[in-house]
């Protein structure tokens, strides 16, 4: 059957509508395609309208189409938008979706080939974190000194890099690495054993069918005569090992990206997978879109020249069809309590007044930035939403360290004893806090009474009982301490989380969630140095904790650069830029030299998300990692082009400042030397 036998033809208006390269990219359809999409250039627009023309062409039928995105969001938002071109008539595409969807739709037509029935279960990372206790348990491997999710973490690892326990090298003498790979083959049969997979295996399975059942694999090349893939530049070796599987037969695949914009390396992203493109696929055809509809040319020439400092990437020009527009701002505060106060001032009295609040954006490096940004707007009454992140007083473990205080202050907040007299594990399980419970309402005692009573009957079992009493002398001990030794409540906190083992449960897990955690811990103790005592501080909590966080209305959008992507501001502010903390030290000590032009890639991607204007700022001071420490701009700041940037007011007053508050320091011969410091010394040179 001819597929225009039964399809409406459309007019093709939606073609003329396109620039010159927009349209080369949708009627190239022949052989492999590379479309450099730089940001805000319409590269959904092409990816829709090229599958419009196929369809439209009888170059295939709908089934006769794979087309790969990287969220259900966008494959929905696609389907939606290839309805439209084609006259709103519905034409369903069987093979559009995402990596893990379009897996599990081959996975269940096949199962039998990887030892699993059609019916398999999906397993959550919740599921998987209860198998690998399970395993560790099994296995006698304490927890408390490695994260199952550091195990899921690796283990996601082998699986992106297409390893079965089999297929794992591992370094010689890594024992750790021994231990975990014993973990990977258990949790595997495990995996089997329960007719289940997880969402690594969906893709790992699916490649070992392909490649050990060649019938199957032609069947799938033959049968799907157009590939097209969203957001290449974050696909994972796999991925691009199961896409070169598919494309056997015809060749016809369009992938479409911005190497400038690979943010997720930490994710397993191969930003090689892009750069190769043409390597792997013979006859490859590169076109590049370069009109940007999103940002003024002056926001695009900073971002442009930025990212030229990169040596891996393909290269392109970006044009905006918009004016010049402003300069970006750049400016220099004197610590970063400083610096939310001065962006909270220019969003009040500024752009509150040509800009929707929603319309305005403020993007960090790290998460914990928020917290000054989050006092400061609890301070002036300006509303915010944190988004792709949680605000910072709701964080698990800033309610953890507050709960332990209040419990302190206060030995009738039932609240916060319930929250944290199992935090870390003390053997106080369910069935114990209920007879507790029930103790506490028939005597009419509170929580913390009614636990010393009962040990004092001995109605607690013994080896609850042993590490209760434990709790319940520790937090004596603090309240005396406190208010008898008259400790401050910074140290108060800090006595807490080591003699109570909760900085212990962080540092002895291996991963970048609670390396995370402990930082915002840090911040914590950083906010309460703003406080003459603990009463003053817990008051402060109180009421940032129980503003409405449902209040209707504008709010101004805070989030990290990495939650930022895809998304656009009419104006952005680009906070910390300083060393260390952007590019951040991690990244570089981790990755080197590629981790440093991630970090470059990603001050892209921010600054590329505004429309209209942008603010750079970094601050000479700031509370980081639990100590006050000297800074210095960003490498960053040095490389953006003069004639596209304007210097606020203060900028040079305040590097003054810090120079004469360093050269005092030097004039005294002190031994003191940050790496700031040593780095400023440098520079001015």
């Amino acid at each position: 059957m001819n597929y225009n036998d039964f399809f409406i033809m459309p007019n093709h208006e939606y073609i003329t509508n396109l620039n010159d390269s927009q349209k080369e990219a949708v009627l190239h359809i022949t052989g492999p395609l590379l479309i450099v999409a730089g940001a805000g250039s319409g590269k959904t627009r092409v990816l829709t309208s090229r599958i419009a023309h196929i369809l439209s062409e009888g170059k295939a039928f709908p089934n006769e189409i794979l087309a790969v995105t990287f969220t259900n969001k966008a494959a929905r938002e696609m389907q939606v938008r290839i309805s439209k071109i084609l006259g709103n008539k519905q034409v369903g595409l069987p093979w559009l979706g995402t990596f893990h969807s379009i897996c599990a739709k081959i996975l269940r037509r096949h199962a039998n080939a990887v030892s699993l029935n059609y019916n398999f279960t999906i397993i959550d990372q919740d599921d998987q974190i209860r198998l690998i206790k399970t395993i560790c348990k099994s296995e006698n491997i304490d927890i408390k000194k490695i994260s199952p999710n550091y195990i899921i973490s690796l283990i996601n690892k082998w699986k992106n890099n297409a390893w079965y326990p089999a297929d794992v090298r591992l370094k010689r003498n890594d024992n750790l690495e021994k231990q975990l790979l014993k973990i990977y083959k258990i949790y595997q049969d495990k995996l089997l054993g329960l007719n289940a997979c997880d969402f690594g295996d969906l893709i790992l399975h699916s490649v070992n069918i392909f490649e050990k059942n060649m019938d199957i694999t032609e069947m799938y090349s033959r049968k799907l005569k157009y590939i097209l893939v969203d957001e290449y530049q974050d696909t994972n070796l796999i991925q691009s090992k199961w896409l070169r599987l598919l494309t056997k037969t015809h060749n016809n695949i369009c992938c479409v990206g911005d190497d400038d914009q690979s943010i997720y390396s930490w994710r397993g992203a191969e930003i090689k997978n892009f750069l190769e493109f043409d390597k792997i696929y013979k006859d490859t055809k590169i076109i590049r879109l370069e009109e940007n509809y999103r940002s003024t040319q002056n926001i695009l020439n900073v971002a442009s020249e930025l990212i030229s400092n990169n040596e891996n990437r393909l290269g392109k020009n970006l044009n905006s069809n918009k004016n010049e527009g402003e300069l970006i701002k750049l400016n220099c505060f004197r610590s970063g309590k400083d610096e939310a106060i001065g962006i909270s001032d220019i969003i009040e009295k500024e752009m509150s007044k040509k800009y929707k609040l929603n319309e305005v954006a403020i993007l960090v490096r790290a998460i914990f930035q928020t917290r000054e940004f989050e006092e400061r707007f609890l301070k002036i009454g300006l509303p915010y939403r944190i988004l792709g992140g949680i605000k910072f007083y709701e964080r698990s473990e800033i309610k953890d360290c507050i709960a332990y205080l209040r419990i302190i202050y206060q030995n009738k907040d039932d609240l916060a004893f319930e929250r944290i007299v199992n935090v870390p594990k003390r053997s106080v399980g369910e069935s114990t806090f209920k007879q507790i419970n029930q103790f506490s309402k028939e005597n009419n005692l509170s929580l913390e009474k009614s636990s010393m009573k009962l040990i004092e009957l001995n109605k607690i079992k013994p080896k609850t009982k042993t590490s209760l009493l434990l709790f319940l002398k520790l937090i004596e001990k603090w309240r005396n301490d406190y208010f008898i030794k008259k400790l401050s409540h910074i140290k108060l906190l800090q006595l807490v989380l080591d003699e109570s083992g909760y900085s212990n449960l962080l540092k002895n897990k291996k991963d970048l969630e609670n390396e995370n955690k402990l930082e915002n811990i840090k911040e914590l103790i950083s906010a309460m140095k703003e406080f003459d005592n603990l009463e003053s501080f817990l008051e402060h909590v109180s009421l940032a904790t129980s503003i409405d966080q449902d209040w209707n209305g504008e709010k101004v959008n805070l989030m990290t650069m990495h939650a930022s992507k895809g998304l656009e501001f009419n104006a952005v502010f680009l906070p910390g830029w300083e060393e260390g903390l952007f590019p951040h030290q991690r990244s570089i000590d981790e990755k080197g030299h590629n981790g440093l032009e991630e970090e470059r890639r990603l001050a892209y991607v921010g600054i590329t998300r505004s429309k209209e204007i942008a603010h750079i700022s970094f601050s000479m001071n700031r509370f980081y990692q639990g100590d006050w420490i000297d800074s210095i701009s960003s490498r960053f700041i040095d490389e953006l082009p003069e004639k596209y940037v304007k210097r606020n007011n203060n900028f040079d007053t305040v590097e003054e400042d810090y120079f004469d508050f360093n050269q005092d320091i030097e004039n005294d011969k002190s031994d003191y030397r940050s790496p700031g410091w040593i780095r400023y010394q440098k520079r001015i040179k």
